[in-house]
């Protein structure tokens, strides 16, 4: 069984991470705290990398009858899925990690609740160039690869972590997969993907070009599309908070963040989720789950009120940027200009007139680009 781990609460959903080819579990360790909170995080390691054993030999070349495919990959995967009781399981990987996604929601679409490829693709170039790679790797081991390997991982900061993680590599587990890679393509088969999918392209990735990613985007259906400037192949690493912010806005919601998606709106939650940060992190999963997921689900009082009184207590204590936020959000919860201006004028008494002033000048501001 492929060498896996677990982190986050044994309640929340379950969510598989899949690495790229070279690369151990580590490969998610800036994803994983956001991640965690939330989901039953399973990372594991491909046959020959970090803790997983590496496969039988093969004959070389993915022309052998007993060479590793991508389907055997999945396969080993579904076993540790299965070890741990997912019968179905959100999934998202890097590279070959996301290639063995694509290839769960074809074969298996009833497991893989919703699916997230980065800097992956439908066919990874000739396979010929993989059975060349695979027969270098048997013969050499993984150390000639080292510095052409660096350039394509890295458009930021070389990890040497994960270089590390390349140099350790069995030389038999990464030709084997290798070899599933050269036999790899499911271009005809990505109609059949109906799972929820995102798909992320490195804008400096020589692996996986953002074309690859168009290929993609285009063959599922409803499929997301994120292009980052300033990431090479792994995406997750060299844009690490940006990649954490579009599994999140793509991952089901936690409690609380429909309700702040319906009041706030998707373009303002986009904008602060990207904006998170280690630091903020804490803090706004704070206010989803306290603010929007406990205080606006009450059913004592309706969205209406709560903004009416918000926007009280806002004015109150002179809270103008946290106002504007809140007057389109009242307009969004059905009231009406007249009805702001009726609840800003009731502030003018109890909470002051120069309060209520500014208040005005503020909600004005924002009818007019309303």
């Amino acid at each position: 069984m492929l060498q896996h781990r677990l982190d986050g609460p044994e309640s929340g959903e379950p969510l598989v991470l899949g690495p790229s080819l070279g690369t151990s579990l580590r490969i998610w360790e800036p994803q994983l705290a956001a991640l965690a909170r939330t989901f039953r995080v399973l990372r594991f390691d491909l046959p020959g990398h970090g803790g997983s054993p590496a496969p039988g030999i093969a004959s070389p070349g993915s022309a052998a009858s007993n060479a590793l495919t991508v389907e055997d990959l999945a396969r080993m995967v579904l076993e540790v899925a299965d070890a741990q009781g997912f019968d179905g399981f959100h999934y998202a990987g890097v590279s070959i990690g996301g290639a063995i996604g694509a290839t769960l929601a074809v074969r298996h679409p009833g497991r893989v609740r919703s699916l997230a490829m980065i800097c992956s693709s439908a066919r990874f170039g000739e396979p010929q160039a993989w059975r060349d790679r695979a027969r270098l790797v048997r013969d050499k081991g993984t150390l000639p690869l080292l510095e052409a390997t660096a350039e394509r991982w890295f458009a930021g900061p070389v990890q040497q972590a994960l270089l590390d993680d390349l140099a350790a590599a069995d030389p038999e587990g990464y030709a084997a997969c290798c070899d599933a890679l050269s036999a790899y393509d499911v271009r005809d088969s990505l109609a059949a993907i109906k799972a929820p999918t995102l798909i992320v392209a490195g804008r400096n990735d020589p692996a996986t070009p953002p074309a690859h990613a168009r290929l993609l985007a285009d063959g599922i259906a409803g499929a997301t599309l994120v292009e980052l400037a300033g990431a090479a192949h792994l995406a997750n690493v060299d844009q690490p908070e940006r990649v954490t912010a579009a599994l999140l806005a793509h991952l089901p919601v936690v409690p609380g963040m429909r309700v702040r998606r319906e009041v706030l709106g998707d373009a303002h939650v986009d904008r602060a989720i990207a904006r998170t940060t280690p630091f903020t992190r804490d803090f706004q999963d704070f206010i989803t789950r306290y603010a929007w997921g406990e205080i606006w689900t009450r059913p004592g009082l309706d969205r209406r009120t709560r903004s009416c009184v918000t926007l009280t207590a806002l004015v109150a204590h002179g809270h103008l940027d946290e106002l504007a936020m809140h007057v389109r959000a009242a307009l969004r919860n059905g009231l009406t200009p007249d009805e702001i201006g009726e609840v800003l004028l009731q502030t003018a008494v109890y909470c002051g007139v120069p309060a209520a002033n500014s208040a005005f000048a503020v909600a004005q501001r924002v009818l007019n680009e309303e």
